[in-house]
């Protein structure tokens, strides 16, 4: 994943020292260079894997605001940046980019490198320059991100120690692919003034429901280290198609990551032993819809969804498991009937790049690859699918109450966090355009509310001493029935 550093780096050429005796004075910058550099990479490194909180200057890059039912994001100015990989060390920066980084044709990047926007080290390089071990790349872009869903965060509970709170479906957890201000973590800390919180484990883009976060580094590690021990007891819903068995089922087929690029899994003996309880808690023949309690015992990825899928019975709207591109069967008893290479190549060919593919992190089909509709030539920028449980134990099923209607709001951000909500009404003078950006060029379709939408929602989280419960959504009544709206 491409980051940002907010300090210059300087840097000395070889052969930059030629004055006869000074070679011990080359040999100091030198190494004092590569120290700097190093330093560099560390933090940036550090920044990755922690990620606690950003800048001020990071939160105001821009602002929000709600169009057609969905939370979009004004485009802004930001600087993407990476260190020479290994492969590239030797090549042309231009040939590098024109084929590693598909989001823009090579006459673009060019045109960024003689412009000086794409730079090594900070400075300006001509187009023919040959990358070297440690160079910092670093590119400016007018960056446009995804719209998610328009619904507020639920707070269910703050104190000194933990953020617990209910998640709306399609919106990421924190910063990846192309959500940045459209994440969890940039909305707690722009709007509810919630910042510095430590991630203790994650909900994928379409799922729903309770997500903790910690307020100390000591909290946050105490948490996961529950988590990590399967102390910690989840129970998820979700809505199937068909009529679920009466009785417990208990699915322990191991699970196998297909492809980490694409983030696919599937069941096969090469897999990690896991395993999943499942009770149904209602059937609704109108739609030939079950709702299901869903107990995950491990927690690999995409565990609950995979599990189905063998069962027969996959989430109603999963777009990625409950689909042909798994067989007739859609995957059932793990019958596919292609190899792993053929399954990825379909994949890919169906489905234009996260369309729905679960591409959550520095995947170069994630962010690099320009995402078009055959037909329409328009992109297509619904976000990918993806859900992660661990820990569970079985416990009685119990009905699931009924959920608030989706548009009713009591609870504010000033009555949840004293600070007022901001306006998010559309204000053309915040609207920026870049003459040479490629998608100030190109009109946006954007998705449906019901297409961000999956029926799988995080409903309980029990650990030692506490546990933590959210409101379930509509779709998760026995008797309700999807409509067009």
């Amino acid at each position: 994943m491409l980051n940002t550093l907010t300090a210059p780096i300087s840097f000395i050429t070889e052969g930059e020292i030629t004055v006869p005796g000074c070679e011990k004075r080359k040999a100091s910058e030198d190494a004092d260079v590569n120290k700097d550099l190093k330093k560099a990479k560390l933090e940036t490194k550090a920044l990755k894997a922690k990620r606690p909180g950003f800048t001020d200057d990071r939160y105001n890059e821009t602002s929000y605001y709600i169009e057609s039912g969905l939370r979009k994001v004004y485009p802004y100015y930001f600087t993407f940046t990476t260190f020479t990989k290994g492969r590239w060390v030797g090549e042309k920066i231009l040939d590098v980019f024109a084929r590693e980084f598909r989001a823009h044709p090579a006459e673009e990047y060019e045109r960024c490198i003689r412009t000086g926007s794409l730079t090594v080290n900070y400075e300006k390089v001509d187009v023919d320059y040959r990358l070297k071990h440690n160079d910092l790349l670093a590119n400016i872009v007018h960056r446009h991100e995804t719209p998610v869903l328009a619904k507020s965060l639920r707070l269910i509970h703050v104190d000194d120690d933990i953020v617990a709170l209910d998640k709306p479906c399609s919106l990421p957890v924190h910063p990846c692919g192309r959500y940045r201000h459209n994440t969890v973590v940039f909305i707690l800390a722009k709007e509810y003034h919630l910042r510095n919180l430590r991630t203790i484990h994650r909900l994928d883009r379409l799922t729903s429901g309770l997500l903790l976060f910690g307020r100390t580094p000591k909290k946050a590690r105490q948490m996961e280290q529950q988590i990590r021990n399967r102390q910690v007891q989840k129970e998820y819903v979700c809505r199937v198609e068909g009529e679920f068995p009466d009785e417990v089922i208990s699915c322990s087929e191991p699970i196998e990551v297909v492809s980490y690029k694409i983030g696919v899994c599937k069941v096969s003996p090469k897999g990690k032993e896991c395993r999943s309880t499942f009770h149904k808690l209602g059937y609704n023949p109108v739609s030939n819809t079950s709702v299901v309690l869903c107990l995950p015992h491990s927690g690999r990825m995409h565990q609950i969804r995979v599990h189905l899928q063998y069962l027969g019975y996959p989430v109603v709207n999963d777009p990625l498991y409950n689909h042909t591109v798994f067989g007739p069967e859609k995957g059932r008893g793990g019958r596919i009937g292609k190899s792993d290479e053929e399954l990825i190549r379909d994949l890919i060919s169906i489905h234009n790049a996260e369309n729905w593919l679960g591409m959550d992190g520095d995947s170069e089909l994630s962010m690099f690859k320009p995402m078009f509709d055959d037909d329409e030539k328009v992109p297509s920028r619904e976000p990918s699918p993806c859900e992660n449980g661990t820990g569970g134990v079985i416990s009685p099923p119990q009905p699931p109450p009924p959920a608030p209607c989706p548009t009713s709001n009591k609870v504010t951000v000033a009555t949840q966090t004293g600070h007022e909500a901001p306006d998010l009404s559309f204000n053309p003078d915040k609207m920026t355009y870049d003459p040479h950006c490629y998608e100030c060029k190109v009109k946006y379709r954007d998705p449906k509310p019901r297409d961000l939408v999956m029926y799988l929602h995080a409903w309980k989280y029990r650990g030692p001493g506490w546990s933590y419960e959210t409101e379930l959504p509509a779709w998760a009544r026995v008797d309700w029935v999807e409509t067009d709206d």
